[in-house]
């Protein structure tokens, strides 16, 4: 039966792909069964993996150099005369300009053919690059990272597309698995690349070497094998519903970091009024614009992003988990990292490789986890790779007063190959169990989701390990170090219970399956 939950309901209901709101019985217009699989159309085509590769390329490119910026923070500040809350925009405003792009996947999927999307990727790719390359001026440098932005919001979204719209269903969930290199690995290995880079060379020359990659194995790999396999159709952007999601989703990062901003200034003894004041009011603009969005997108003849398919409780239940894992997942390399400089007292270098080991496992795994999801379904593979996730901060937190460098590569390691063979099948059985029609919709609302969960994960602990801090010396000090282990165990703690809540939505998810088998 585990093998069929989720995966074997007839197709029911409306089939109507323009106004969600009348589709009453969309969440139930699941996948049918094949009966009798042909070897040839279960047979993974090297266009697709192709297509995959040069897609792929561009997203992970684009996620590397998010978390690349972070580790050149210091540099950053001395070049351009800036301090830390101003030099953290360059890390914020990217994460909004890709969220903010995110939505529009599901129309554009619709309305363009997918090479002039990847095309469109490249060039926002390289442009961005090239700015930053030149760029002496601080706000020079965010305007590129807001062209990058653009890129990355468009090609992640359009990779996860291939891969549910042309891959042999018997496969789809290893070639989803593959495509989780991408969310798993880049943002692991940015602090080692990072760190590297910048001991041996000028940190423009990060993007110096992004542009030869993307010009001549991007661009080329995907001309040849991005192709289309579905009619475009003839949509039409609502403007108030895309500025009401783009507001909803500023507005919520903003309120994540204003009021990291505002607690930190509190504890330190400085003036909370005006990050607090700011933090609210981005927070009653971002909720009210997403209620505003959700009501809109009810009425509209053609949303945005149809979001009839959330009425199913079971779809709805992964979307909560995939939300909340990637606080943990995306989380844990800003944690990592600070430990091991603020508390164990290691160089920056050697902080970004103590994630490798876990971001080298998830390169190996995710697509193991992806062919136990075929074989087997959904049920023991994810619970089961999230109940081995679930020790590594549970171990860390045990120990989290007497870490060493290599316990804390040890332990993150541990979470690292749970979260890498689970992340990828919790969106790949979601998307399964809705109508196919809206499966680009589906793709626009997780993977958004997966990039506000990781806004927020960096947001939440950065906050809470500079509470533990304030007030415990200088930065080196005995005290200091101590403090800071204190807050890592309080990290723990946190992401101990975010992972079990993610568990038990899914547990619940599995079981509404289960009844309705």
């Amino acid at each position: 039966m585990e093998r069929n939950i989720g995966r074997n309901m007839q197709a029911s209901g409306t089939t109507d792909p323009v106004n969600e709101d009348n589709a009453e019985n969309a969440t139930q217009g699941r996948r049918a069964p094949h009966s009798a699989p042909n070897s040839d159309d279960e047979r993974i085509s090297g266009k697709l993996i192709g297509a995959i590769v040069a897609v792929g390329s561009l997203a992970f490119i684009g996620i590397l150099t998010e978390t690349v910026m972070t580790v050149l923070f210091p540099q950053l500040m001395s070049e351009f005369g800036v301090d830390t809350a101003t030099v953290q925009w360059i890390t914020t405003i990217y994460l909004l300009v890709v969220a903010a792009t995110m939505p529009l996947s599901s129309y554009l999927n619709r309305k363009v053919e997918h090479r002039t999307l990847f095309l469109a990727a490249v060039l926002f790719a390289v442009l961005g690059s090239l700015i930053m390359i030149v760029g002496h001026a601080f706000p020079v440098i965010l305007v590129a990272r807001v062209i990058q932005g653009i890129g990355s919001g468009i090609a992640t979204p359009l990779m996860n597309n291939i891969i549910l719209e042309q891959s042999p269903r018997t496969k789809v969930g290893r070639l989803m698995g593959v495509g989780s290199l991408v969310i798993t690995v880049a943002p692991a290995i940015g602090p080692t690349v990072g760190g590297a880079v910048s001991s041996i060379l000028p940190w423009r020359a990060i993007f110096v070497i992004v542009i030869p990659v993307v010009l001549l194995i991007s661009l080329p790999v995907g001309l040849k094998c991005v192709e289309q396999h579905r009619p475009t159709e003839d949509v039409h952007l609502n403007p108030l519903q895309f500025v009401s999601i783009v507001l909803a989703l500023c507005g919520l990062v903003m309120f994540l970091n204003q009021a990291g901003v505002a607690i930190s200034a509190a504890v330190s003894g400085g003036s909370a009024m005006v990050p607090g004041v700011f933090a609210v009011a981005s927070l009653v603009i971002g909720l009210g614009s997403l209620l505003f969005f959700g009501w809109s997108s009810r009425r509209s003849f053609s949303p945005l992003i149809r979001l009839g398919w959330l009425r199913d409780p079971m779809v709805l239940l992964h979307l909560i988990a995939y939300m909340l894992l990637p606080i943990v997942g995306i989380g844990f390399g800003y944690v990592i990292t600070n430990l091991a400089q603020l508390s164990l007292g290691t160089n920056a270098f050697l902080a970004g490789a103590l994630v490798l080991p876990g971001a080298l496992i998830g390169a190996f795994f995710a697509p193991i986890g992806g062919t136990l999801y075929d074989r087997f379904g959904p049920v023991r593979p994810i619970l089961g790779a999230f109940s081995l996730a679930i020790c590594g901060p549970i171990l860390l937190l045990v120990f989290s007063m007497r870490l060493t460098a290599g316990s804390l590569a040890g332990f993150y390691f541990i979470f690292g190959l749970g979260y890498s063979l689970g992340c990828s099948n919790i969106m790949t059985n979601a998307l399964h169990n809705i109508a196919p029609q809206f499966t680009p919709d589906g793709n626009a609302v997780f993977n958004t989701c997966l990039q506000f969960g990781g806004a927020a994960g960096t947001a939440l602990f950065s906050t809470v390990l500079f509470v533990a801090q304030a007030g415990a010396g200088r930065e080196g000090s005995a005290s200091f170090r101590h403090a800071t282990a204190v807050g890592g165990s309080w990290t723990f703690a946190i992401m101990i219970m975010i992972v079990a809540v993610a568990i038990c939505c899914l547990a619940s998810a599995f079981r509404i399956a289960a009844k309705r088998e």
